[in-house]
């Protein structure tokens, strides 16, 4: 694997709006109009956002009517968030243990 890979992949999820983002999928799927609204960031932003997490396939999209709904990739990102929960709990002082 290319360490050009690791860099991409991790800057996406040590960006805040992506991190916003990720969280608030973790939640729930959502349009742009829906994720701007709770999160309160401009739809372009966002935009763009969603096209990079897009681009390593961390979120998902699909078409419903005029919307597209974004997701999690549940078979990858979901793992991946509850490896990096598990590992702040048992060894990351930093964050409170």
């Amino acid at each position: 694997m290319n360490c050009n890979t690791y860099h991409v992949f991790f800057r996406n999820l040590a960006n805040p709006i992506k991190t916003k983002i990720i969280t608030a999928l973790k939640e729930k799927e959502s349009s742009v109009s829906e994720l701007s609204k709770k999160l309160k960031i401009e739809q372009s932003k966002l935009s763009h956002a969603l096209s990079s997490l897009r681009c390593c396939n961390l979120v998902l999209v699909k078409q419903k009517g005029k919307n597209r709904i974004y997701s999690l990739n549940k078979k990858t990102i979901i793992p991946i968030l509850k490896i990096i929960d598990k590992h702040k709990c048992n060894y990351c002082k930093a964050c409170g243990k």
